[in-house]
């Protein structure tokens, strides 16, 4: 269930994605390759951006900068950054997936370093990527921020207390950034999956809660991860000229029962 994407809509922009490795930021970058977009990838493992730059060059005439490094150092998040700009000149969309959602357990039995470490990645990691890409986008007077957040930003979820509470920061850091930059030209929105299939996501669908999860989506599956793509186009591109500090759902109807 692959939607199709003309070439062209994005005209050339470059667009920073992390999290591309795999799962939803490995089709989104695909999806924007396809749409014209130069890529920056960025992801934990060399090997992964290595392999989805080999899978996108076998398709599409667009250029791919590898930058691996870790969301949660503010100096690997500042160095992609320059080494971006020095490449490209610019930088007009980040689509920030990266993220983590490592254990399922009731509140009471979480650890504070698996607490932390979620807290620093989800939110943190966040604010860091958005922070450094709004400093090139606010000299330009320009540019889109896309956080992937969660159905969980909004919707609270047993046994993962940590998670929710990372993915409704990054809503809340998502309207404040809108506030202060749309007089600036910088436009900055969420991305709120749903459950898609994903390698986070498979080994809590594949369980006994798996089930129990999909009976609550009105249109009684999970998504796939290219389901994703248009509605990050429709945010990355000139479509959406208009649309600062909101949350795109792409839930299967979760938030709408």
């Amino acid at each position: 269930m692959t939607p199709e994407i003309s070439g062209g809509v994005l005209g050339d922009k470059v667009v920073w994605v992390t999290g591309a490795g795999r799962g939803l930021g490995r089709a989104i970058a695909r999806g924007l390759a396809a749409a014209g977009a130069q890529l920056v990838l960025t992801s934990r493992s060399e090997a992964e951006l290595w392999r989805v730059r080999g899978e996108l060059q076998e398709t599409q005439a667009t250029e791919v900068l590898i930058e691996p490094g870790s969301v949660v150092s503010a100096a690997d998040v500042r160095a992609i950054v320059d080494r971006s700009m020095r490449r490209f000149g610019r930088l007009d969309v980040l689509v920030h997936c990266a993220g983590i959602s490592p254990i399922f357990k009731p509140s009471e039995n979480v650890e504070d370093d698996e607490w932390s470490e979620i807290i620093d990645t989800n939110l943190t990691g966040t604010f860091y990527c958005c922070r450094e890409a709004g400093r090139v986008m606010l000299r330009q007077g320009s540019g889109s921020i896309i956080a992937v957040s969660s159905v969980h930003g909004s919707v609270g979820m047993e046994r993962l207390a940590a998670y929710t509470a990372s993915k409704g920061g990054v809503e809340m850091l998502t309207r404040t950034l809108a506030l202060e930059w749309a007089r600036y030209g910088v436009r900055v929105n969420a991305l709120a999956p749903g459950y898609f299939r994903t390698p986070m996501s498979e080994p809590l669908l594949n369980s006994r809660w798996g089930e129990r999860i999909r009976a609550a989506v009105p249109m009684d599956r999970f998504g796939d991860c290219e389901e994703l793509v248009g509605a990050a186009l429709f945010l990355a591109s000139d479509a959406s000229t208009y649309v600062t500090g909101t949350t795109l759902f792409v839930d299967g109807g979760w938030t709408a029962r």
